[in-house]
């Protein structure tokens, strides 16, 4: 074949001219002190001239395309009829008949996708490349195809048709780059699944199940990337009815953040546990985030809702608002106060409520479900609004439309926590199974056998089981005697009963909190709360937020 009658028109080269001519000094920049001329006058006539340096049109081409490492073919006409295989193609896919259209003679083209390619290749006259394409030999390779055209004697093109163009096909074997990439990849899914693993193992495995509301949370890992965050959250029963819910985010990414966020984690369920109002707990966690890494920034809000109040009453540092929707779908924004991020100090917190009444639904998420780079967080936050007011069903698919609404998908950039709750509206018989009865304590002593007559009838109109209601009159009988003897007025007997236990509390104006002690055989006193203890499920204390306590004891129910 007559290589001479072919150009190939490589992307980003041009052809060069068939002869260089040689540029001599000019005698006058020989003197002029710059180094081109210092370099000439280092010349004699005696040196030798320089040796002739062939241009590239003049090099064998056949001869280069057969020394080329690289697979070689060459394609004419419109029905691709091979022309040219070199040495490399030879050796990997064996011999092939030229004149043969390139589907019949290169079926190993087929595989890699490079016939539909040589046609784009020949009707646009421009490159085309297939990075890292596996061919059948096992290999993997970078096929680039270029247009070629015949020219003529006088190195023009000729006709310049269609019929007259033919493809060079080039393919570079890149198959321990491909493997190389291919091993990264596998590690990178390694270490993402490790950090993914370790990230989910430091949230709730399973959710606590309060009495008076339903909850369901969602996480989704942010990217591809190993580095996953350290967003959180968690439902904590607190007792008496009450339940904590907390939901973070640790600024940054890597095993770093997630190792943070699992000691604040450990940290509020701890504090959770000593019934503290929520921005006390906050003020726990700022001094702790400081101590884990003062330069790890988290930001979290701690909210209690209690069921006897129906509202949830929080505290936040630095993060979103909690988003609560009635039940005619109007979406409400939980007002400040919020304070800065855990770890700033120097800042007292101070807490919040918002109304959460039956029927009602309340969402705490991370910043990855409303931020975009794109968009102002607020219009994120406002978006989130109008998919939570048409979201309808149970926590969980609560959960799953807030997902899709923003848009999140596996490979979003940022991790997403969402936490959702509802009080639900309970009517029919199911309302029959949560009631409340209360007493206003009033007058000395005899408030006591009053509180008892009270808890008597109340327990005994719920039908409770004889050895139960005797179990809640003793208890009932023993907290108010405690109250009266160490508490102030105003004083207030509660009874409470769900689908899962009996609760009864009793409030005073005195803010110390009682202990359980063991009571000498001469003491007259301090047997009152051991009797709770004893008889009781749990038993626990708190200090009010006006100011007081609340000293309650529970029961639990047995299945029918």
């Amino acid at each position: 074949m007559n290589f001479t009658r072919w150009s190939a028109r490589l992307p980003g080269t041009q052809r060069r001219a068939a002869a260089r001519t040689d540029t001599a000094l000019s005698p006058d920049r020989r003197s002029d002190g710059s180094v081109p001329a210092a370099r000439a006058e280092q010349l004699t006539d005696e040196d030798p001239p320089p040796p002739d340096v062939p241009s590239v049109d003049e090099l064998p081409v056949r001869d280069v395309l057969d020394r080329v490492p690289a697979l070689v073919a060459l394609l004419h006409g419109p029905e691709h009829r091979l022309a040219y295989v070199n040495d490399a193609y030879v050796s990997a896919f064996g011999r092939r008949d030229l004149g043969a259209r390139a589907r019949e003679a290169l079926p190993e083209l087929d595989e890699p996708g490079l016939f539909p390619l040589l046609d784009q290749v020949q009707r646009s006259g421009r490159p085309r490349t297939l990075k890292s394409r596996k061919a059948p030999d096992g290999r993997s390779y970078t096929f680039t195809c270029t247009p070629v055209a015949e020219t003529g004697d006088d190195g023009r093109d000729g006709r310049g048709g269609r019929d007259d163009r033919g493809v060079l096909v080039f393919a570079t074997d890149v198959t321990d780059h491909a493997e190389a990439a291919g091993r990264l990849r596998a590690s990178e899914r390694s270490q993402r699944e490790t950090a993914v693993t370790l990230q989910r193992s430091l949230l709730p495995q399973k959710l606590e199940e309060p009495d008076d509301l339903r909850v369901a949370a969602t996480y989704h890992p942010g990217g591809t990337e190993a580095a996953v965050g350290g967003d959180w959250y968690d439902v904590i029963t607190l007792g008496g009815g009450r339940t904590a819910l907390v939901i973070g985010d640790v600024m940054g990414r890597g095993v770093r953040a997630a190792a943070v966020m699992g000691q604040l984690r450990t940290a509020v369920r701890a504090y959770a546990r000593l019934d503290l109002p929520p921005h006390e707990v906050l003020q726990l966690l700022d001094g702790l985030a400081a101590e884990i890494d003062a330069n790890q920034i988290a930001t979290c809000v701690y909210a209690i809702h209690d069921p006897n109040e129906g509202r949830l009453v929080y505290a936040s540092a630095g993060h979103l608002p909690i988003l609560v929707r009635d039940e005619n779908g109007t979406v409400q924004r939980a007002d400040e106060p919020t304070g800065p991020p855990l770890g700033t100090g120097g800042w007292l917190h101070t807490s919040g409520s918002i109304a959460l009444p039956p029927g009602s639904t309340a969402v705490l998420y991370t910043d990855g479900l409303v931020e975009r780079r794109d968009e102002d967080l607020d219009e994120g936050i406002a978006a989130l609004e109008r998919a939570l007011s048409g979201a309808g069903g149970t926590p969980q698919v609560v959960c799953d439309r807030l997902i899709r609404s923003a848009g999140v998908t596996p490979d979003h950039d940022d991790d997403v926590a969402v936490l959702v709750l509802q009080h639900p509206a309970r009517r029919g018989a199911e309302a029959e199974l949560f009631r409340n009865a209360a007493l206003e304590l009033l007058g000395g002593v005899e408030a006591a056998p009053r509180a008892r007559a009270f808890a008597s009838g109340v327990l005994t109109s719920w039908r409770f089981p004889t050895d139960l209601h005797d179990l809640g009159v003793l208890a009932t009988s023993e907290l108010v005697a405690n109250s009266l003897q160490h508490g102030t007025p105003p004083m207030r007997l509660r009874l409470r009963r769900t689908d899962r236990r009996l609760i009864i509390e009793v409030t005073d104006g005195d803010d110390h909190l009682p202990r359980r002690r063991r009571a000498e055989p001469g003491d007259e006193s301090g047997r009152g709360i051991a009797i709770v203890a004893t008889i009781a499920t749990n038993w626990g204390s708190r200090r009010t937020p006006g100011g007081g306590k609340a000293v309650w004891c529970e029961f639990v129910l047995q299945k029918p």
